[in-house]
């Protein structure tokens, strides 16, 4: 009998009693200082930063609009606040139709969601717990994007409500990290996740396998140390090419090559082999299905990688 890995779903049902769904929302305003030039230029090099923009009729005027840590005011909270009540309320009567959800975490997901000054976060994050039939957050984040003062504030939150904090880890080699322009080091993520840690909070680490010149086991070291840092719960991504980002470029040029299939499937069985049993999984790959994705095309069907993904676990007697 193939046992079922540990995944957030399960976590949530058994903590709530019930089908608990994250509803991804996107604030316009919000970017990230890997892109506004305050840590780099340009972003990450495989993130398309266009790919993030809203457009809705409501926000139109917020094009251009940018926060940061140290914005001094934000005409458009309000435009902000609306624009997160319409998100919510549309997504997640989709998820109790659809899917028979019946609680909710929003998840404040495009971008850097603690990149504004503390009373923008603070009001968006009340507004959002006010919503009916939600019973926390998840807010993704960066490391080098937040201050103790809005950590201390989720903690707070976190007594009464489920309260997670997001961190892009990707790598533990900063050669790694400067290769993707990411703008921070791996010390600075660990920092970050120990202070959550230290405040209650729970966490959940974003690992990329197939980064820029990695090895195998350059990838399971990184999947190693996330979890000695302490992390709840985490997302596996294989790296995939886009167009109209740096990586696009590497790869044109022949500078880039995508790992294989094979490669994901053996770093990732090996990456949950060695997961501490407590560590909840929220996502298992990932990848694009439409014109922008350049490569690996085994990218692109979710279905198929799912089923590859159980087959290669199935010797372990494990499924997802």
């Amino acid at each position: 009998m193939q046992k079922q890995i540990f995944t957030f779903g399960t976590y949530l049902k058994d903590k709530f009693g019930c089908k608990v769904y994250k509803v991804g929302i996107n604030i316009s305003g919000f970017t990230c200082p890997n892109i506004d030039g305050t840590v780099a230029k340009g972003g990450c090099t495989f993130c398309e930063n266009d790919s993030f923009s809203a457009s809705t009729d409501e926000v139109k005027d917020l094009k251009g609009f940018h926060l940061n840590l140290n914005s001094k005011e934000n005409p458009f909270l309000e435009k902000q606040l609306l624009q997160l009540e319409q998100q919510f309320q549309a997504i997640s009567k989709r998820q109790a139709r659809e899917y028979g959800a019946e609680k909710f975490l929003v998840y404040f997901q495009s971008f850097t969601n603690t990149y504004a000054p503390f009373e923008t976060l603070k009001a968006l994050y009340d507004k959002a717990l006010s919503f009916e039939n939600v019973v926390g957050l998840s807010i993704g984040t960066r490391s080098d994007s937040i201050t103790d003062e809005t950590l201390e504030y989720m903690a707070k939150l976190n007594q009464d409500k489920e309260i997670w904090i997001e961190f892009g880890i990707q790598s533990v080699y900063d050669e790694t990290l400067d290769k993707i322009n990411r703008g921070h080091s791996s010390e600075n993520v660990k920092e970050w996740i120990l202070k959550s840690k230290k405040l209650g909070l729970n966490v959940c680490g974003h690992l990329i396998f197939g980064l820029p010149d990695e090895t195998k086991e350059m990838m399971l070291e990184t999947s190693k140390q996330a979890y000695e840092w302490g992390i709840d719960s985490v997302k596996y991504h294989p790296l995939y090419v886009v167009k109209k980002t740096a990586l696009a470029n590497q790869y044109n040029k022949g500078k880039f090559t995508p790992i294989s299939e094979e490669d994901y499937l053996d770093v990732f069985v090996k990456s949950i082999l060695m997961k501490p049993k407590n560590v909840s999984v929220q996502r298992v790959t990932a990848g694009i299905d439409d014109d922008s994705l350049l490569a690996p095309s085994w990218c692109r069907d979710k279905n198929t990688q799912i089923k590859h993904i159980n087959k290669a676990l199935k010797p372990y007697n494990l499924k997802y």
